[in-house]
């Protein structure tokens, strides 16, 4: 199918330590929100920037010029009769567990896609001292194991008739990560399939691909986890260009690295007190990140054109568009589907890098939970800009689940003999 990883025999998986993955929840697909006219992103400006209504924006590291304007979201309602075949009536569900985070999702069908019905995520760190010791922590693992239950009861309240669970780099690189799946599988009656960096891939692009600009060429997208870096060489669908719904992009190329937010932290060390040491802690982490993806940036090269499309699935860029945004706490709606200027990511990455950890907690949007890994998403992101320097960088709250979700319905929809190969009936 296009949206099959191609077959080419190449390795693709880089080498590098053990790790894992992390985002955050998502709601129903919206319209994407192209980038429309210039702005001022990385200027200093003699006065105040203004927020909507014209207001001066509080005054603060983050407080830039307003982002781009962005299309408004169009509410998707599900087209269920009494008529409507069963299988539309029905509940389906994904369960992401990352290295860093365990999310859930249930939704039904709907005209042009699905409608979220619940969703959960949770903060777990499945994948805490795995970069040391090779093996998934108790303490880890109870809390992974605590979510999950979480995740069985809405299973149960929902009366999903399929569901997908997956379990990515955390559990693909743990010595005792197959103990651990079959420990969720008697605890909570969840059965986590420990899918393939190719696999998780695949689904990124099928939940998010919707939202890339719209352009002729090859684009890439990407997805920063908690263990591993996802990068997507994809070709639109040529459909989409004649103005006709788009289908899922052909994977011209991929690459996955095993450096997440977590992995990546947890390798280098803990940052300094001394802001020199936080720089050149920072510079080593995009060397690193570097070197992994130099095999894969070469073969990008040839691909480069002069209006290059990037588009980025993860809690460390929907973190740094909500600080571009200056919001006072996150909001799905006005980060999924925001065109943001790369140079403004750059410099929130920047300013990011050399503050310490308490500075950190102290801004909307990324508080305790992230304070400790969000520098090591932004070396990555920069890393990224580096080998593809896009002009303007797409923002998606979705991912992996709505991959999920897409592959699940679409396979029961059509009637396929083959449904359990992606998901299993809830009893």
């Amino acid at each position: 199918m296009a949206d099959q990883i191609p077959p080419d025999g190449r390795n693709n998986r880089a080498g590098g330590p053990r790790g894992r993955r992390g985002a955050r929840p998502s709601a129903k697909p919206g319209k994407k929100r192209p980038h429309t006219g210039k702005s001022r992103f990385g200027k200093a400006s003699p006065k105040p920037s203004k927020g909507a209504g014209g207001r001066p924006l509080p005054p603060g590291p983050f407080a830039l010029p307003t982002a781009a304007p962005r299309a408004p979201q169009v509410a998707v309602r599900p087209a269920v009769t009494p008529e409507s075949p069963p299988a539309l009536r029905q509940a389906y569900a994904a369960i992401d567990l990352g290295t860093n985070n365990c999310r859930l999702l249930i939704a039904r069908p709907c005209d042009d896609g699905f409608v979220v019905i619940d969703a959960f995520s949770r903060v777990v760190r499945l994948g805490e001292g795995l970069a040391q010791s090779g093996r998934l922590s108790p303490a880890a693992m109870d809390r992974a194991v605590g979510a999950l239950r979480i995740c069985a009861d809405k299973l149960r309240k929902r009366n999903v008739h399929l569901a997908r669970s997956v379990a990515t780099e955390a559990c693909r690189q743990a010595e005792n990560g197959a103990e651990f799946i079959a420990r969720v599988r008697a605890e909570t009656g969840i059965a986590l399939d420990i899918i393939s960096a190719e696999e998780e891939a695949r689904l990124a692009v099928l939940g998010c691909h919707i939202l890339l600009e719209d352009g002729p060429g090859p684009a890439v997208i990407f997805d920063i986890g908690g263990g591993s870096t996802e990068l997507v060489l994809i070709e639109p669908d040529k459909a989409a260009r004649r103005g006709i719904v788009a289908g899922p992009p052909r994977i011209l190329d991929w690459q996955s690295v095993p450096w997440g937010v977590v992995s990546l932290s947890e390798t280098v060390g803990e940052e300094g007190t001394d802001p020199i040491d936080r720089i050149a802690r920072y510079a080593r982490m995009k060397a690193l990140v570097h070197d992994s993806f130099r095999p894969f940036a070469e073969r990008l090269a040839p691909h480069r054109a002069s209006d290059l499309r990037l588009l980025g699935t993860s809690g460390t860029v929907t973190t740094l568009a909500s600080l571009h945004l200056d919001l006072p706490q996150y909001d799905r709606r006005a980060v999924d589907g925001l065109i943001v200027p790369a140079e403004a990511m750059r410099m929130i990455s920047a300013r990011l890098s050399a503050m310490g950890p308490e500075e950190r907690r102290q801004l909307s949007c990324i508080g305790h939970e992230r304070a400790d890994l969000v520098v090591a998403g932004c070396a990555i992101l920069e890393t990224i800009l580096d080998i593809w320097p896009a002009a303007r960088l797409g923002v998606a709250d979705r991912g992996i689940r709505e991959g999920i979700l897409r592959s699940l319905m679409t396979t029961d929809l059509a009637g396929a003999r083959n449904a359990s190969a992606f998901g299993r009936k809830i009893p």
